[in-house]
């Protein structure tokens, strides 16, 4: 079984790209980040995720709320309650965190480079998504450039390759997929601020944009909100 790394944040779409990882026959070993968000419950998340499921699980810290400037790393900036129509469409929007996803494969760059590791999977997503600049193809294009060219892989025959299975489907083709392929979303979390039990906001552009790919699927979204309880 060829080895590959997993971005697992222990949301909908990184479980799901876990599953289609280990359904191509991959041996994964997932790598989460503790970046200082306000949703650490993804962190519990991921690691019950890889504990079910016998996957090894590295997490790494990097304090990237010592920078601030976004509201998922900055206590004095609020998550906005974005309507759902608009989310996407109002440029970069102040839950991006500046240059996470580049911080993040680079570090998984590197974990690859040291473990003989050349597949490196993550979640990125351009259609149904809040617009972060990190998601999409040219950034990731770009990146897989830069790695190959900044390690040693820039001098051998093999390179590294960074799959982006979710790039181009919608939230609920994202579901249709991973219900197909076992996985179980009630383990997952999306909220960028949820309640102190784990319970999701519903009024976040991730729940929301979650909420719409489950009714879009025609599947019912095993997670409770506030005004369905």
């Amino acid at each position: 079984m060829k080895p590959a790394l997993i971005l697992l944040s222990g949301g909908l779409d990184s479980a799901t790209v876990l599953a289609i990882a280990m359904d191509r026959g991959y041996q994964v070993t997932a790598m989460s980040f503790d970046y200082g968000q306000r949703h650490r419950l993804e962190l519990e998340r991921s690691a019950a995720m890889c504990r079910s499921m016998g996957i090894p699980h590295v997490q790494i810290h990097i304090p990237l709320d010592q920078f601030g400037g976004s509201a998922l790393t900055d206590p004095e900036l609020d998550v906005p309650d974005v309507p759902e129509a608009e989310i996407g469409t109002g440029g970069i929007p102040i839950t991006y965190v500046p240059g996470r996803n580049m911080i993040f494969l680079s570090i998984a760059a590197a974990y690859c480079e040291l473990h003989g590791i050349t597949e490196i999977f993550i979640g990125t997503n351009a259609v149904d998504y809040s617009g972060y600049p990190d998601c999409r193809p040219a950034f990731i294009d770009a990146m897989t450039r830069t790695v190959n060219l900044g390690t040693r892989f820039a001098d051998e025959a093999r390179k590294l390759t960074i799959h982006t299975p979710l790039a181009s489907m919608g939230k609920a083709d994202i579901i249709r997929t991973g219900l197909k392929l076992g996985v179980d979303y009630g383990l997952t979390t999306t909220c960028y601020n949820p309640f102190p039990d784990g319970t999701p906001c519903g009024k976040c552009d991730a729940c929301k944009l979650r909420r719409r790919g489950f009714r879009e699927a025609g599947s019912r979204d095993p997670l409770t909100y506030p005004e369905t309880d």
